[in-house]
C-alpha cells in the first residue's frame, strides 16, 4: 500500500478536545489481497509531534537524563516518576532543532554545542498519531546538574549525569522503562564510536 488512494475516509469527527484531542474515524482501506476492508470505526489520540533530545558528553562519555512525573505511568499502576530524555512538543510554526534546543535549556538548563537528527519514529501507531523526532546533542555534563522545568507548565524535573555504561545498564534492568529513552541509549550503544570521532576528532 502506498498512496492516500488506498485509504477512503468516510467520516471524521473530534469526540474530545482537552488537554489533548481524540478523533474518531470512519474508513475503509484496501486489503494485500486487492480488495476493500469493510468500515473500520477507529479512535485516534491526537497528542501532536514532538522532539526527543538524548544529552551526550563525548569528552566524558557521560549522558545527562532527567526524572519526572508521567500519569500515563501512574494510572498504569507503574512508578510514576521516569527516567527519560529530555522532549517536548512541537507548536505549530516552530521547527524541531529549534524545539530540541528549547527544551534542552529548559529541561536540563544546558545549550547544546552540536547536534545530530537520529531519525524519526511513531510511538504508537496504532491508536496515535504522535511521532518523535529524536536527536543527539553534544553537551557539557559537567555543568548539569539541579532541577528545571517551567512551574506554570507543572514541571518538576530532577536532572542526571550518568556514565554512557550506566545508562545502559539502566535500560538492560529496567531502570529505565520508557520506550523513547530505551531507544535512544541503545542507539547511542550502537554508534558512540562515531559519534565520539565526529565531534572530537578521536
Amino acid at each position: 500500500m502506498e498512496s492516500k488512494a488506498d485509504v477512503e475516509i468516510i467520516a471524521k469527527e473530534t469526540v474530545y478536545k482537552g488537554y489533548f484531542q481524540i478523533d474518531r474515524y470512519r474508513l475503509r482501506h484496501r486489503t494485500f489481497a486487492g480488495g476493500w476492508t469493510g468500515e473500520l470505526v477507529r479512535e485516534v489520540f491526537e497528542r501532536g509531534h514532538a522532539v526527543v533530545v538524548l544529552l551526550y558528553d563525548p569528552a566524558r562519555d557521560q549522558v545527562a537524563l532527567i526524572e519526572q512525573f508521567r500519569p500515563g505511568a501512574y494510572a498504569a499502576g507503574w512508578h510514576p516518576w521516569l527516567i527519560e530524555c529530555v522532549a517536548g512538543i512541537i507548536e505549530e510554526g516552530e521547527q524541531p532543532d529549534e524545539v530540541a534546543r528549547r527544551e534542552t535549556r529548559e529541561e536540563a538548563g544546558s545549550d547544546p554545542t552540536d547536534m545530530i537528527h537520529v531519525g524519526d519514529y511513531l510511538v504508537t501507531a496504532g491508536g496515535s498519531s504522535e511521532s518523535c523526532r529524536l536527536y543527539c546533542a553534544r553537551v557539557d555534563a559537567s555543568t548539569i546538574a539541579g532541577t528545571h522545568g517551567l512551574a506554570h507548565e507543572g514541571e518538576d524535573i530532577k536532572v542526571m549525569v550518568v556514565d554512557t555504561a550506566e545508562a545502559l545498564a539502566m535500560v538492560r534492568d529496567n531502570r529505565i522503562n520508557n520506550a523513547m529513552a530505551a531507544l535512544a541509549i541503545q542507539w547511542l550503544a550502537l554508534e558512540k564510536a562515531r559519534v565520539r570521532k565526529e565531534w572530537l576528532g578521536a
